[in-house]
């Protein structure tokens, strides 16, 4: 501990030597933390739903991104669906600013962040004990309710047991009725081989992080144990191997900063900053880190 953490201060020292604007935030860093692996997931009691959606906390998370409209409009990975023939025209200088203005309305739909909560808790509630239907059947029975305009996570889904017990679906059975009556695009009934863990392992060494992360967000829900393990190992894969750029203006770096900052890991992604000399993101970054953890930092007017 002591060694690795004398070998990162003189790391910092070499990249702050002579530097009058850094050196405040190196004097004022005294929250990396050091040699502890993230959680897979954010199982703890302090919920982190309420601090993300926090005004503030979304327009840190956003600066961060830095919005790069060359990366937002970039060509994707779309499975077997053909890309579509792009169209060229000629426009005066008016309608090209217009057009530009357009898209950039459009970033905000295309970057919005995915949600953060915490991973959902085991449903195991008994609705009624009848002991006279024990034996009716040899299988279990699902009941769902089918209203539609319902939320997912609202529906009323039940199983009734051999034995007579009527008891709430546990969220595997949930997740799979809610897809066998009201289908989501891209989101298959069985998880897809790629979120195995070795499979993962080869996508996570091609840094192929982006299209991991599109395609748990169509497969799981915010709260699903897979989604937040997934999510969890591929952003600690990005913070091992200073892969920052690759989830820089995606709508996945908000999320990314969040969790490292939440874990209190933020030492690779503050000094990836300070390396490139994003002196305000720096900045930012740490008021992201003293809203979360209740922490103040006097880093020094940054303009001086």
């Amino acid at each position: 501990m002591f060694v690795y953490r004398n070998l990162y201060k003189h790391t910092l020292k070499n990249v702050l030597k002579g530097n009058d604007v850094l050196h405040p935030i190196y004097t004022n860093l005294c929250i990396a933390r050091f040699l502890n692996n993230c959680p897979n997931s954010y199982e703890h009691d302090r919920d982190p739903a309420p601090l993300y959606f926090n005004s503030d906390v979304q327009a840190l998370l956003k600066s961060l991104a830095r919005v790069n409209l060359g990366i937002v409009y970039k060509k994707r990975k779309l499975g077997d669906k053909a890309l579509e023939q792009p169209t060229y025209r000629f426009m005066t200088d008016e309608q090209l600013q217009e057009t530009l203005r357009e898209a950039k309305q459009r970033v905000d739909d295309i970057l919005q962040m995915p949600p953060v909560v915490q991973v959902r808790k085991p449903i195991n509630k008994v609705l009624i004990q009848d002991p006279a239907l024990q034996g009716l059947e040899t299988s279990k029975l699902v009941f769902t309710d089918v209203t539609f305009g319902v939320k997912d996570c609202d529906r009323l889904i039940v199983v009734r047991e051999p034995d007579g017990t009527l008891k709430e679906a546990t969220w595997d059975v949930r997740d799979r009725m809610n897809q066998v009556y009201f289908p989501k695009i891209c989101r298959k009934s069985k998880m897809p081989r790629m979120f195995e863990d070795e499979n993962l392992q080869n996508l996570l060494g091609r840094k192929e992080y982006e299209f991991i992360l599109d395609r748990a967000c169509a497969q799981f829900e915010p709260d699903h144990p897979d989604y937040q393990r997934v999510t969890s190992i591929t952003y600690q894969h990005v913070n091992d191997n200073d892969g920052f750029e690759k989830l820089r203006s995606t709508r996945h770096f908000g999320p990314l900063a969040f969790y490292l900052t939440w874990f209190k890991n933020i030492d690779n992604l503050l000094l990836e900053l300070i390396e490139t000399a994003h002196i305000e993101d720096c900045n930012n970054l740490l008021q992201l880190y003293g809203k979360i953890h209740k922490v103040e930092y006097k880093i020094g007017n940054l303009q001086d």
